[in-house]
């Protein structure tokens, strides 16, 4: 086992236990030359900061690009680095099931195969109220693997659950309603559902200090449409709403990954490397140069940004071609 990897252990128990998403890369396969070696790991946050060791500063920023993806993507990824050409000869990516392949140009020689695992936060479900749908919420939420926070009231959310939560429903039938909606939507909560028959739902909606965009936002009756009755099925149809959210949310690449103060942004801007041509994330761990222009570039090294730098006209010339 790499010497990384025990303290690397406790920072993933620290992320799990934040909610705050990541990538765990670990390299199964090397071939020298080549720094790093089986075993040796690394955690990529949603920033794009890379916390161990999974080869130097070049094939980092090949990791960090595949693992952003994997992580709005939430599917595991073998990763394959060669400073060869592909095997299509286009020095695209090489993409097969489970598995891509890159060239990356600035590598000494070796080859590297990384797994990239990506590990997002289950979803957690803030449920406010002690009624019978409450408790069917509280019951059928963890077979889907959801976490329920459970609160008889207002003063038993923290903000802190409520801004890692994916969702809220309310079902204390008026007990304490509008702070709680209020607070959520300014946190952003991806879904927030009232539990609420369609008149008094919208009384409480206009009665809320919100625009109308962001009243837009509370689903209230709560639920989707499947004729339920008992409150199991009325727990089940507002389940079924959420997953719609939070899946669709996933479809779209939507996915709120980021954890604050943890991960400020989700690095999917990418660049090309005008030195070595290799796609770099856009954060603020990468190398970059203001020189040569009114744009920024972006660079896998700063070997690379130093040759730039050096003469920054002869690389917009090979851009201009």
């Amino acid at each position: 086992m790499s010497p990384s990897a025990p303290p690397l252990e406790a920072r993933m128990a620290e992320l799990t236990g934040r909610h705050v998403p990541f990538v765990k890369a670990t390299v199964v396969r090397a071939r020298r030359p080549a720094s790093a070696r089986p075993g040796d790991t690394a955690l990529v946050l949603a920033d794009g900061r890379v916390e161990g060791f999974v080869g130097g500063a070049c094939a980092e920023a090949t990791v960090r690009v595949q693992a952003l993806r994997t992580l709005r993507s939430g599917e595991s990824l073998l990763l394959r680095i060669s400073p060869e050409e592909t095997a299509d000869g286009t020095g695209e990516p090489v993409v097969e099931e489970g598995a891509v392949s890159v060239a990356n140009p600035c590598l000494s020689g070796g080859e590297l195969e990384i797994f990239l695992e990506p590990l997002r936060p289950v979803p957690r479900v803030v449920v406010l109220g002690e009624s019978p749908i409450a408790r069917a919420l509280a019951t059928f939420g963890p077979v889907l693997g959801y976490e329920i926070i459970e609160a008889a009231d207002a003063d038993g959310i923290t903000p802190e659950e409520l801004a890692g939560s994916q969702a809220l429903v309310i079902a204390s039938h008026g007990r304490g309603e509008e702070p709680v909606l209020v607070s959520a939507v300014r946190a952003g909560v991806p879904y927030i559902g009232l539990v609420a028959s369609p008149r008094r739902g919208a009384a409480v909606l206009n009665a809320l200090p919100l625009g109308a965009e962001d009243r837009a936002r509370i689903h209230t009756p709560a639920g989707l449409w499947i004729g339920a009755r008992t409150p199991g099925e009325i727990a089940v149809s507002i389940l079924a709403e959420v997953i719609q959210a939070v899946r669709g949310r996933s479809a779209e690449v939507e996915v709120k990954v980021e954890a604050p103060p943890e991960s400020p942004g989700t690095g999917s801007v990418t660049a090309v490397d005008p030195v070595c041509g290799m796609t770099v994330s856009v954060v603020d761990s990468a190398p970059y140069s203001d020189e040569g222009g009114d744009e920024r570039r972006w660079f896998c090294c700063a070997g690379c940004r130093a040759a730039y730098e050096k003469d920054p006209a002869r690389y917009a010339k090979a851009d201009a071609s």
